[in-house]
């Protein structure tokens, strides 16, 4: 084979357009090789923006906005450029488009809606980067708003990925969406005969004295209940906390500083038990039954 007839293949005509514009198979490998070369240089690049935004205590949530603008906006010049190189004109744009649209209609669905999906949470916020959310009794950290799927990870260290239409259809309970202020409890029981509202004293100091426990609103004591073998107190405390990991932190905090009290003023800590009373008159049926 001459150089001759390797010049004729490389510009061998495969397509020619309405206009009379032909696009040989040296346009299409240019093309190929520039997509790929520019989607590898528009990933480097969106990543370079992101680190260079963060390094500047930019919102996670704000660099995560502008870097998928900022990603979206290169492809489509990546696009145009690439249009150019096959000498498509960009009127030929509108029935590139009704193909793709075809296309995506019948075998894309799931992913243009997770897509759209992603764009929705970036822009109203539902869901932020760093929020404590509850979804399908999963509980954990949003870590980031991807394209497709947002990354979760759960109080176990476990890496959840949710599709973004999920976190759009299903009910997501946000913990922090207004605030980081949570609300929870600490359930003790006591021996039948403590007394009561020393108990309920030292419960509120306990909540109170520990520094991550807001000071409005105060910590609630409530007498919950008379238990079989315990009176059930309860101690709501309102405290700052980013997962469940601190909330199991401050509440066992609690628990050493209410035990610390209770030991010191004599007050038990009740433990499930149960009396058995036998009475006379079984004890003598039982003796008049014997030989």
């Amino acid at each position: 084979m001459g150089m001759n007839d390797l010049e004729n293949y490389w510009n061998l005509t495969l397509a020619t357009l309405a206009d009379g514009t032909q696009i040989t198979l040296s346009q299409v490998v240019l093309t190929v090789l520039f997509v790929i070369l520019a989607l590898m240089a528009t990933w480097i690049l969106q990543r370079f923006v992101g680190r260079q935004l963060l390094k500047a205590n930019v919102n996670p949530n704000v660099v995560e906005t502008l870097q998928r603008i900022f990603f979206y906006s290169l492809l489509i010049i990546v696009f145009i450029m690439a249009l150019g190189l096959l000498n498509i004109p960009v009127t030929a744009l509108a029935f590139i488009s009704g193909a793709i649209a075809i296309g995506v209609g019948f075998g894309a669905q799931n992913i243009i809606n997770n897509l759209i999906s992603g764009w929705i949470l970036m822009s109203e916020r539902p869901v932020r980067i760093g929020d404590f959310i509850e979804i399908d009794q999963h509980r954990g950290v949003v870590e980031s708003i991807g394209n497709r799927s947002t990354r979760v990870r759960r109080i176990d260290g476990v890496h959840l990925l949710v599709p973004n239409s999920q976190m759009l259809e299903r009910v997501v309970v946000n913990w922090t969406l207004i605030d980081r202020d949570f609300r929870t409890s600490v359930r003790v029981g006591v021996a039948y005969g403590s007394p009561v509202r020393l108990v309920k004293e030292l419960l509120w100091r306990a909540a109170d004295e520990q520094q991550d426990t807001l000071k409005q609103p105060p910590p609630i004591v409530v007498f919950e209940d008379y238990g079989d073998s315990a009176l059930i107190f309860d101690v709501f405390f309102w405290c700052q906390a980013v997962g469940e990991r601190e909330l199991r932190l401050v509440r066992s905090d609690i628990r050493f500083r209410i035990n610390e009290y209770f030991n010191e003023h004599s007050i038990v800590i009740a433990f499930p038990q149960r009396d058995v009373h036998l009475y006379e008159h079984l004890a003598s049926v039982q003796s008049d039954k014997s030989p």
